[in-house]
């Protein structure tokens, strides 16, 4: 899947958008991409994990005994992608906001993981499941996304695995430009953070 073939499955699904945004990082932006909007088509969200499972197999030197993702919004985009590997899939959740394994989940002493995100912006979710799978004694063997919405520049403690990569600006909210000073903020995201 083409870069330009990604994007238009954003697009065409209603989920790229144009405003002012205050995104999960608490940071603001002119554009959002809504993967939870993705996610409603299972065709969609099938051929964008099908492309993702196999750049990550392409990737990777050596097999995939597991793929993890962070709860909540992830959750969808690693299974599907995990069908694909095809390997056995487990997410991580918050317990008093740090991640852990829980419902039944163990990664064996040694086992290769996929860490797979829907979108990175800072990486913050990110370096946190990696970080749970590596306390858990397992490998990361990378962080497979969707979208890597800093183009490079987010640092997420793993060889990082995109099928688009882009830069999105993102702004503080003392330091918004004129465009989007001007206009109401709407907060799609999904951790709570306050404008």
């Amino acid at each position: 899947m083409t870069p330009e073939e990604v994007i238009t499955e954003f697009r065409d699904a209603g989920a790229l958008l144009s405003g002012h945004f205050v995104l999960s990082s608490g940071l603001h932006s002119d554009t959002y991409l809504n993967k939870s909007i993705v996610s409603m088509y299972p065709d969609r969200t099938e051929r964008l994990c099908r492309a993702l499972a196999q750049k990550a197999r392409a990737f990777i030197d050596g097999p995939i005994d597991f793929v993890v993702s962070p709860a909540m919004g992830a959750i969808i985009y690693g299974y599907e992608t995990a069908r694909h590997v095809p390997a056995p899939f487990m997410f991580v959740e918050r317990v008093d906001g740090a991640f852990q394994l829980r419902r039944g989940f163990e990664l064996p002493p040694g086992a290769r993981v996929l860490v797979v995100e829907d979108i990175v912006s800072t990486g913050l979710s990110a370096r946190e499941c990696i970080s749970c799978v590596r306390d858990a004694g397992a490998q990361v063997t990378a962080l497979a996304c969707l979208i890597d919405r800093s183009n490079g520049e987010a640092d997420v403690g793993a060889p990082m695995v995109p099928l688009l990569s882009m830069k999105v600006e993102a702004w503080s909210a003392d330091a918004l430009p004129a465009h989007l000073a001007e206009i109401p903020a709407m907060k799609p995201g999904s951790r709570g953070i306050s404008q």
